[in-house]
């Protein structure tokens, strides 16, 4: 039986309650769920909680933190929440300063309802777009994860340090599963063809990424030894 997917959650921040009650009930009848914020700090302690928030509607103008720091704060902290700014200014640099402290889109009060229901579609659909691309980049195989473009491997959600030989060895072996490869054809992927040193090298590398990866290295689910030809992955 199919799982149904939850509502996008949208968070509208505004110190305006007519404002921030007309947003929330539109929003809410296009099927979204609603979480709301009367000023900045409210808003910053809501939006810390990644999983429950897929937007932000933001006003520029609010007590205690203003719109602009607040979207500069939490993509300093790394949230990258999508972020629709709402603001009386409507300047151009106005805009410009909301769009380089991270905020995704831009829309100058007043404005229509149905325009401000289509930016929070497209924004949201940009992001879900993103998110598959990230999501394909990722190399996985049970437990162990590994994140090409950030260098990063885990196993069990638990970062594994590697060293750049280990890490490229590995991601030979995960982009090409089942593949049987020899110690000469790892070397010359991994160490290039000019490499001088002793084939065993590689069985050293497989053994410290045995030790780093396998639950028992002794007898190994990831890297995985073919007598007389090689090593495969899983």
């Amino acid at each position: 039986m199919a799982t149904a997917l939850r509502p996008e959650t949208v968070l509208i921040v505004d110190d305006e309650e007519l404002i921030r009650d007309t947003v929330a009930l539109a929003l809410g009848d296009e099927g979204y769920t609603v979480v709301v914020a009367e000023d900045g700090r409210q808003a910053l302690e809501l939006a810390r909680q990644a999983e429950r928030v897929d937007l932000i509607v933001l006003d520029l103008m609010l007590p205690h933190i203003n719109g602009l720091d607040l979207c500069r704060l939490l993509r300093r902290e790394g949230n990258g929440v999508p972020i629709l700014m709402l603001t009386a200014k409507s300047s151009e640099t106005d805009r410009v300063v909301g769009l380089e402290v991270g905020a995704d889109d831009y829309l100058a009060k007043p404005f229509g309802m149905r325009e401000l229901i289509a930016r929070c579609r497209a924004v949201l659909r940009r992001q879900s777009r993103q998110q598959t691309l990230d999501n394909s980049l990722i190399l996985r195989c049970g437990d162990l994860w590994m994140h090409p473009q950030e260098c990063r491997v885990m196993v069990n959600e638990v970062p594994v340090d590697l060293s750049p030989k280990e890490f490229r060895l590995l991601e030979l072996f995960m982009r090409n599963p089942r593949r049987v490869w020899s110690r000469e054809q790892l070397i010359e992927r991994v160490w290039g063809p000019d490499f001088m040193g002793d084939t065993k090298t590689v069985d050293v590398h497989i053994r410290w990424l045995r030790e780093k990866l396998e639950k028992d290295p002794s007898h190994p689910q990831y890297l995985v030894t073919v007598r007389g030809f090689g090593y495969r992955f899983g």
